[in-house]
């Protein structure tokens, strides 16, 4: 079920709305070509209205979600982030989630469809723990801002991005509010958040685009998501993956100890390798239907996201998802049902 757009001032005469991700947002502002060209090349301000903060409190919150999830969260820097996965006993990946060290707090960062499941499945391990997990939304949301010249337009509207570290965080003031700013992983270059509460969020964004940031809908993030090779939870990856498959070795400590589907994850990197791999591809003749393609009765690979860009040298049908390790490396070919398609490193280079 579609959510509620929690940011109601968007649905300008000029957006297009729809759902993503579970939510209500803007899908375009009118040029979704134009809007990827500002993530791409410029600067573009989006509305996370798929996105949900969780509020980790209590004395037991970090022992606690340190032996839940995959990364280190027992010596994560106050006002730093990083990126986890949920697993079953089985090592199947149950979501995936940014954890911040907010001081007197644990921030999980994660998409909206993924936190009731998550919450549940979380809930079960907290036994005799002092732990409260606190829904945000009404008190929180984000907007996102992407692009090569993110720093120098942030710099416009006063706030300063320079020097801040991936997944790092800094206070700052906009519009004459207190907010907070996120920087974005290194998987997702130029990419920042800022964080406030829903009544000051109209003047940031005038602010934000005052300073020449071009509205962005999630028609174009999805597609700048797909070229950079970003798996999205629910698409890429779901709760029959492995840790490993994924390709996201930024999610897994391995020197942290135990936590729920550790063994697994461990038995796995003691042997060296998994049999399949998350990767891109290009298709040569369109494309493809998303899901399994088989070659001499097994799975030889799967597709879980495609798209069509529009490049200098033409169009390019590309796509994300997984195939056997012993199918090649970059720039190996295979067939998909009569579609030759190409192996390719991600990002894609276009």
């Amino acid at each position: 079920m579609a959510q509620t757009v929690s940011n109601p001032w968007l649905a300008s005469t000029h957006a297009v709305m729809g759902v993503y991700s579970g939510a209500d947002t803007v899908l375009s502002f009118g040029d979704s070509t134009q809007e990827l060209a500002a993530l791409r090349s410029g600067c573009g301000v989006f509305a996370l209205d798929w996105r949900t903060k969780i509020a980790a409190t209590g004395k037991d919150r970090v022992r606690w979600l340190h032996n839940m999830v995959t990364n280190n969260i027992r010596d994560l820097a106050p006002e730093h982030g990083n990126y986890n996965f949920v697993l079953n006993a089985q090592g199947r990946i149950l979501g995936d989630l940014y954890i911040y060290n907010r001081g007197e707090s644990l921030m999980l960062d994660t998409d909206s469809i993924q936190v009731e499941p998550l919450l549940t499945a979380m809930k079960r391990y907290i036994i005799m723990d002092k732990v409260e997990l606190i829904n945000s939304s009404d008190t929180t949301i984000a907007l996102g801002i992407c692009g090569p010249k993110a720093e120098e337009v942030l710099a416009k509207a006063g706030i300063n991005a320079a020097g801040l570290e991936p997944l790092a965080v800094r206070h700052q003031t906009a519009a004459g509010v207190a907010v907070t700013l996120v920087r974005g992983p290194e998987q997702k270059p130029g990419w920042h958040e800022i964080w406030l509460e829903p009544a000051s969020a109209q003047a940031v964004w005038n602010l934000l685009v005052g300073a020449g940031m071009l509205p962005v809908g999630a028609e174009a993030i999805e597609t700048w998501r797909v070229l950079h090779g970003v798996p999205r939870y629910g698409q890429d990856i779901r709760d029959r993956d492995l840790p490993q498959e994924t390709e996201q070795p930024q999610a897994l400590n391995f020197t942290k100890g135990c936590y729920i589907g550790q063994e697994i994850v461990e038995r796995i990197r003691s042997r060296g390798q998994v049999h399949r791999k998350f990767t891109g591809f290009e298709f040569a003749d369109g494309l493809p239907a998303l899901g399994k393609f088989e070659s001499e009765g097994r799975t030889l690979a799967e597709i879980t996201s495609v798209l069509c860009v529009t490049t200098t040298a033409g169009e390019k049908n590309l796509g994300l998802g997984y195939v056997r390790r012993e199918s090649g490396s970059a720039g190996s070919q295979i067939d998909l049902g009569g579609n030759k398609t190409t192996l390719v490193d991600l990002p894609f280079e276009i």
